[in-house]
């Protein structure tokens, strides 16, 4: 297995463009990429955070859990406005005000010091970051056609599990080398250092990209016209209607998908929130040693996300790619609860839980921009994710219930396993074969057409 690089990340339907896809992809991927890091570090930074800020008063497992969930209301609340409103106002005013905000918001955690304050900025960072990620991902239907998303959102989310790799050793090293400096915390340090770079990040988005390819300065007006074509062809465009949206929101399978990604969402924040004090209690006291322990399954992740992708692409297959990625995962937690005492091999199921959930996540977002028809795209993932992040509301509150009552991480893990092994099957049943049957809101789009 090897590691991919950017460059050749782009497979084609039609090599014959392969050149300029991965101009775009070179113009558009390395920013949106970071910003996606940033967004990621800002919203699961608190798992590092939570090591030294158990030492306020009151802030014990249950504060914790029930703030970690808090960002996921605010998120849901307003993200299908932020995405319909990026339709009118276009990505770079988008993106602008999503991370400028945001950015504020996340380093001004570090003032926090009673367990309302941590509820408030928690809701507050979940409702100005509302809208980034599936604004983001129907950015990239604009500028790709639909067989080459699967690996460029592939490469997208390799940005989460990079944003792993680096946030792990970066805020281990934060806490324990800042603390005490200018009388600050290191927690406090932490989220100020990991805050203020979306704010810039937001400024650098609005300067450097465009809306749509037809505004690209740095294409020419044939490649303007070959993305279009492609697009186009791959997806005809129509415009959408309040029924084709009724349509949308009375198809069983939108409801399933949305399920099966509550379902993985929860088995995500669930381990991403509580790893950081997982690794600790096998023993590594250490707040760098934690950050390195726990950058070793999201390095082995990113390896395992592109290269699933790559061949998900190649085979046009995704229902059982996703499925099977989510099994795995399951079964690396089982690892971990089988080999419970034994360090090497806790963090050996960690990497088998995270080659499995890293390779799972970009696959929902490929399988859903290919399901929904055009004139419900933008409501649909928007709608889609809302319902889904309802998951990390769920999870976090559930795993502090699970650790307070038992004391035992093993049954914290058997809930995790469980979740993932549900999304799978709910992926299977969702779109499993039905050649002679067409979903109500796609019929209602072709007839539209």
């Amino acid at each position: 297995m090897t590691s991919p690089s950017l460059s050749n990340a782009f497979p084609a339907a039609s090599p014959s463009n392969d050149a300029l896809y991965k101009k775009v992809g070179w113009r558009l991927l390395p920013l949106l990429m970071v910003s996606y890091m940033v967004a990621y570090v800002d919203r699961v930074n608190i798992g590092y955070a939570k090591l030294q800020m158990a030492e306020l008063p009151s802030f014990d497992d249950a504060v914790y859990g029930f703030g970690a969930g808090l960002f996921f209301v605010g998120y849901v609340m307003f993200e299908v406005p932020s995405n319909m409103l990026m339709q009118r106002i276009g990505a770079r005013k988008t993106l602008l005000r999503i991370m400028f905000i945001w950015g504020l918001v996340a380093a001004g955690m570090m003032f926090v010091h009673t367990p309302m304050q941590f509820y408030v900025m928690r809701f507050l960072l979940g409702v100005f970051e509302a809208g980034f990620l599936p604004g983001v991902v129907l950015y990239l239907t604009y500028w790709y056609p639909e067989p080459r998303r699967g690996q460029v959102l592939a490469i997208l989310m390799a940005a989460v599990v990079g944003a792993g790799v680096f946030a792990g050793p970066a805020s281990g090293a934060i806490m324990k080398y800042l603390n005490g400096v200018g009388g600050l915390a290191g927690w406090q340090w932490l989220f100020l250092t990991q805050g203020l770079p979306a704010s810039i990040l937001g400024i650098t988005a609005y300067l450097w990209l465009q809306d749509r390819p037809e505004e690209a300065h740095w294409l020419t007006s044939e490649e303007k016209q070959t993305i279009k074509a492609d697009i186009e062809y791959h997806r005809p465009t129509t415009t959408a209607s309040s029924s084709a949206l009724k349509a949308l929101f009375r198809d069983w399978r939108v409801y399933a998908l949305a399920f099966s990604d509550f379902l993985l969402i929860a088995a995500n924040y669930a381990l991403v929130f509580w790893i950081p004090s997982l690794i600790k209690a096998w023993g590594v006291e250490d707040l760098l040693l934690v950050g390195i322990c726990a950058a070793i399954p999201q390095a082995v992740g990113m390896i395992a996300m592109i290269t699933v992708g790559r061949h998900s692409d190649r085979t046009r297959e995704r229902r059982w790619h996703y499925a099977v990625s989510t099994f795995i995962a399951a079964a690396g937690l089982g690892i971990c609860i089988l080999t419970q005492g034994n360090f090497a091999g806790s963090l050996a199921g960690l990497c088998v839980t995270m080659l499995g959930l890293a390779s799972a996540l970009p696959l929902f977002l490929t399988v859903v921009t290919e399901y929904l028809a055009k004139p419900v795209a933008a409501t649909g993932i928007a709608f889609i994710n809302s319902l889904a992040l309802l998951g990390g509301v769920v999870s976090p509150i559930m795993m502090a219930q699970i650790n307070s009552r038992t004391g035992d991480p093993a049954m914290s893990m058997y809930f995790v396993a469980g979740l993932f092994a549900l999304a799978g099957v709910m992926m299977l049943v969702a779109l499993r074969p039905a050649p002679a049957r067409t979903t109500e809101f796609q019929a209602e789009a072709g007839a539209e057409a």
